[in-house]
């Protein structure tokens, strides 16, 4: 099964466009049909009509639940990266491989996995950093290419480049962005905050 995790702001629906290529495309790598979405503002709770919602629709070749969750992001004041060979180049719902390694963090809020010393992507985002310039990156050897980095990377808001755990002295602060969380959100840390193992 998938998920697609989807932002709904004041009920406005956020790069929706994004999200229903994401879900055809993973259909298509595993040769099922995704399925039509219905009118996720007709079904919007009330009570969260005027809220930042998280819509969490889990699928296959039909719609299996919707969910919608009034959004709170997480405070992150440090990362663990750890090393990992994960494949995750598909949203699923079956989060337990992202689990295991969350149990890894070891007392930070998070961690930042490294594939072949390069850095990839945190268990619930993609990474951007930012240098002394203020130019913002991500990395090039990311997990998931998630809906919001192609967003900022289509703007021209970050650039992708390759970083490796060499690389990170080069950049004072790292923001996780996905569906629900920008730049501009600033949740993140310095980078002197990511534990280096």
């Amino acid at each position: 099964m998938f998920l697609e995790t989807i932002c709904i702001n004041r009920s406005i629906v956020q790069n929706l466009h994004a999200h229903l290529n994401r879900m055809y495309n993973s259909a298509r790598a595993f040769d099922i049909q995704a399925p039509p979405l219905p009118d996720l503002i007709a079904l919007l709770p009330a009570e969260l009509k005027n809220k930042k919602v998280r819509c969490s629709i889990t699928y296959d070749s039909h719609i299996l639940d919707i969910r919608f969750i009034d959004y709170t992001p997480r405070i992150i004041n440090s990362l663990r990266l750890v090393e990992s060979d994960i494949n995750y180049a598909h949203k699923f719902s079956d989060r337990q491989s992202l689990n295991n390694l969350l149990e890894q963090r070891n007392g930070c809020d998070e961690v930042l996995i490294v594939q072949n010393n390069c850095i990839t992507d945190t268990t619930y985002s993609n990474v951007v950093f930012s240098n002394a310039a203020g130019r913002l990156f991500t990395p090039d050897t990311y997990l998931l290419n998630g809906t919001k980095r192609q967003l900022l990377l289509s703007k021209g808001i970050i650039s992708e480049t390759r970083i490796t755990h060499g690389d990170l002295h080069l950049y004072d602060k790292v923001y996780l962005i996905n569906a629900m969380l920008d730049v501009e959100d600033r949740v993140g840390t310095d980078v002197k905050n990511i534990i280096m193992r």
